[in-house]
C-alpha cells in the first residue's frame, strides 16, 4: 500500500472512487468488518445460476433415471446446507442467523437454473450465502449427472457452470 493511502481514512475503491474498503486496516491488513453497532435489520438476497447439460442428461434427470438418486432432491439439501455453513468458508463472512431458504429449479431442455433466496434478520447481508447455495446445489447436480455426462475420453466437453448472479438484495430496518 503506498505511503499517501496508509495515512487516510478512506481507500480508493477498484474503480477509481472513494470508498472504505472494509476488510482491511489501515496497513492494508485483511480484517473481518465490526457489524456489532449496527441496527438489526430484516435482509433478503436471491441468487441465480445454471447449468448445461446434454438434452439425454436432463430427461434423465426429469425421469429420475440418474443411478445415484433423485437430482433436484439431492441438491437441494446441499444446497442449503451450503447457505447455513458458508462462514466456515467464505473467510470474512460472520455467521448469521438464517431465517429461511428457498430454492427454485428451472428445467430446460439442456440446462438447469438454480435460483436460491436466502433470509435473514441481523447486521449484516446475505448475499454469500446465496451465492454458495447456488454453486454448492449446482456442483451437486454435476456430481450427480457426471457419468451420464462423460466422453468416450472421460471429459466434459458440454457440461459448464455459467451466469452466476446476485438478483436481487433487500434490506428492511427494523423500528
Amino acid at each position: 500500500m503506498s505511503d499517501e493511502r496508509a495515512g487516510s481514512d478512506s481507500n480508493e475503491s477498484v474503480d477509481g472512487g472513494d470508498r472504505d474498503l472494509t476488510h482491511v486496516d489501515e496497513e492494508g491488513n485483511v480484517q473481518m468488518v465490526d457489524v456489532g453497532a449496527k441496527p438489526d435489520s430484516r435482509r433478503r438476497a436471491v441468487a441465480r445460476g445454471t447449468i448445461h447439460l446434454s438434452a439425454a442428461t436432463v430427461r434423465a434427470i426429469r425421469d429420475d433415471e440418474i443411478g445415484k438418486g433423485d437430482v433436484l432432491a439431492t441438491a437441494r439439501i446441499g444446497a442449503i446446507q451450503a447457505v447455513k455453513h458458508t462462514w466456515e468458508t467464505i473467510p470474512m463472512c460472520h455467521q448469521i442467523p438464517i431465517t429461511n431458504v428457498d430454492t427454485e429449479f428451472e428445467v430446460a431442455d439442456e440446462s438447469v437454473t438454480l435460483s436460491v433466496t436466502v433470509g435473514t434478520t441481523g447486521k449484516t447481508g446475505c448475499e454469500m450465502e446465496a451465492l454458495e447455495g447456488v454453486t454448492t446445489g449446482l456442483n451437486v447436480v454435476w456430481d450427480m449427472v457426471k457419468a451420464a455426462e462423460k466422453d468416450d475420453d472421460g471429459q466434459y466437453p458440454g457440461t459448464r457452470i455459467s451466469d452466476v448472479e446476485v438478483v436481487t438484495k433487500e434490506k428492511t430496518t427494523l423500528a
